[in-house]
Parts: C-alpha cells; structure tokens; sequence
C-alpha cells in the first residue's frame, strides 16, 4: 500500500492556527489515498501539527489516515528505513510520466505541499536536489490534492493511466448565474456530475473570499 508524503512548503506561522483552506485541500488528500493508505503531512511547526490533526479529524478523517510531523520527510525516511530508491518524486519537470508500474516500484509518492503557485515558482526543486526519481503528471500544473489524486488513481489498483482520466482546465467555479471564479489550475472532472472535484468546503472558501474582496471596495 503506497504511502503518501506532503512535504509542507509554506510559511507556517507558529502563532496561530494551521489557515482553512490549505487544511481543507490537505482532508482532500485523505480522501483520494483511499482506505487503508497513509498520508503523512511533514516539516510542520509544533503549533500547525495540533491545529491540522485536530481541523482533519472534525472533517472526518480516521485514526491512521494521516500523520501530521515536525520531521523532514528525509528524517522521516532515515529513521524508518525507507531507502532513496524506494521514494518517487512528483516533479513537473521530470522526464517521465507516472505509470501503473510505479505503483510496485516505489513505497513513498512525495509532494511538495505548495498551494496556489500562479505561475509556478519551481519550489519542486528543493526537493529535487535531493536525489529522488522524479514522475510528472501531464503538462498542466494542479493543485497539490489533485496530484496526489491522479496518483492514486493510476498507481492503485485498478489502475488507471493519464490519457484514461478525465481532466478539465482553467475551471470557472459558478456560485449563482452571475458569480463565479476561474481556477488556474487542471482538475479531474467527476465522473457524475461532470464537475470538477473540489475538496469539500472549497467552494464555499472562494465564495467567502470573493465578497471578502468585493468588501474592500
């Protein structure tokens, strides 16, 4: 069962409580690893390990679901033995796509946990440095918990490939028939109701941020 690492790359503020919206694509990132998987959320502050456990757990999310670290993902692998070989980085500018294969190939699939990079900044290359087989997933940038869906999806059992996934770019988000958000990002689109999937509660940020800022005017 393939585990999954968010190395947590934005700024913590030690003094306050771990921001909504990110805990709010990191309780997607459960959802996609599916049953039985882990997702480990690393390099947090001590104050942001307590606020995402316990936003995550109020979301739903189940004992062995998650960890939330103050370790490095490179601590965590030294310390529980999982060699560099056995990680695989999703990397946007690596040379090869994400396979099923990959699946029996790799233990750990790491992130890095960078949210809202419009236009990419490469922070991916931080981690690069650091040795790790590189995957990439399309062309187009995603959020963070939509990479980390696509790769379940294709490394887990029934496995399914990039070209067999349903995408849709630059969403516009509707809130009523005059409102709405375009999203910068590619998305996988809902097999049922044809939308693109948001983490729960997503919608409802944006709408909030949106009047938010109409406010200021």
């Amino acid at each position: 069962m393939p585990t999954y690492v968010i190395e947590h790359m934005e700024d913590d503020n030690p003094d306050t409580s771990f921001p909504h919206w990110i805990a709010l694509e990191y309780a997607q990132m459960i959802k996609w690893a599916g049953e039985g998987n882990t997702v480990i959320f690393s390099s947090l502050s001590p104050t942001s390990v307590k606020s995402l456990s316990e936003q995550l757990v109020a979301r739903g999310a189940q004992e062995g679901s998650f960890r939330a670290e103050t370790r490095s993902v490179r601590e965590l692998m030294k310390q529980e033995g999982v060699p560099l070989e056995k990680v695989c980085l999703l990397d946007p500018r690596a040379e090869k796509e994400i396979a099923p294969e990959d699946g029996k190939e790799y233990d750990w699939f790491l992130f890095g946990g960078i949210l809202g990079d419009d236009p990419p900044r490469d922070r991916t290359g931080i981690l690069r440095r650091d040795g790790y087989s590189g995957r990439h997933l399309g062309p187009v940038q995603m959020t963070t918990d939509t990479a980390l869906g696509v790769t379940s999806l294709i490394v887990s059992p029934p496995h399914k490939t990039l070209s067999t996934i349903t995408f849709v770019d630059h969403p516009t988000i509707r809130f009523d028939e005059h409102e709405g958000v375009e999203m910068p990002f590619r998305y996988i689109v809902d097999e049922k109701s044809g939308e693109p999937v948001l983490p729960q509660g997503m919608r409802e940020h944006l709408k909030a941020d949106m009047d938010r800022g109409l406010d200021d005017f």
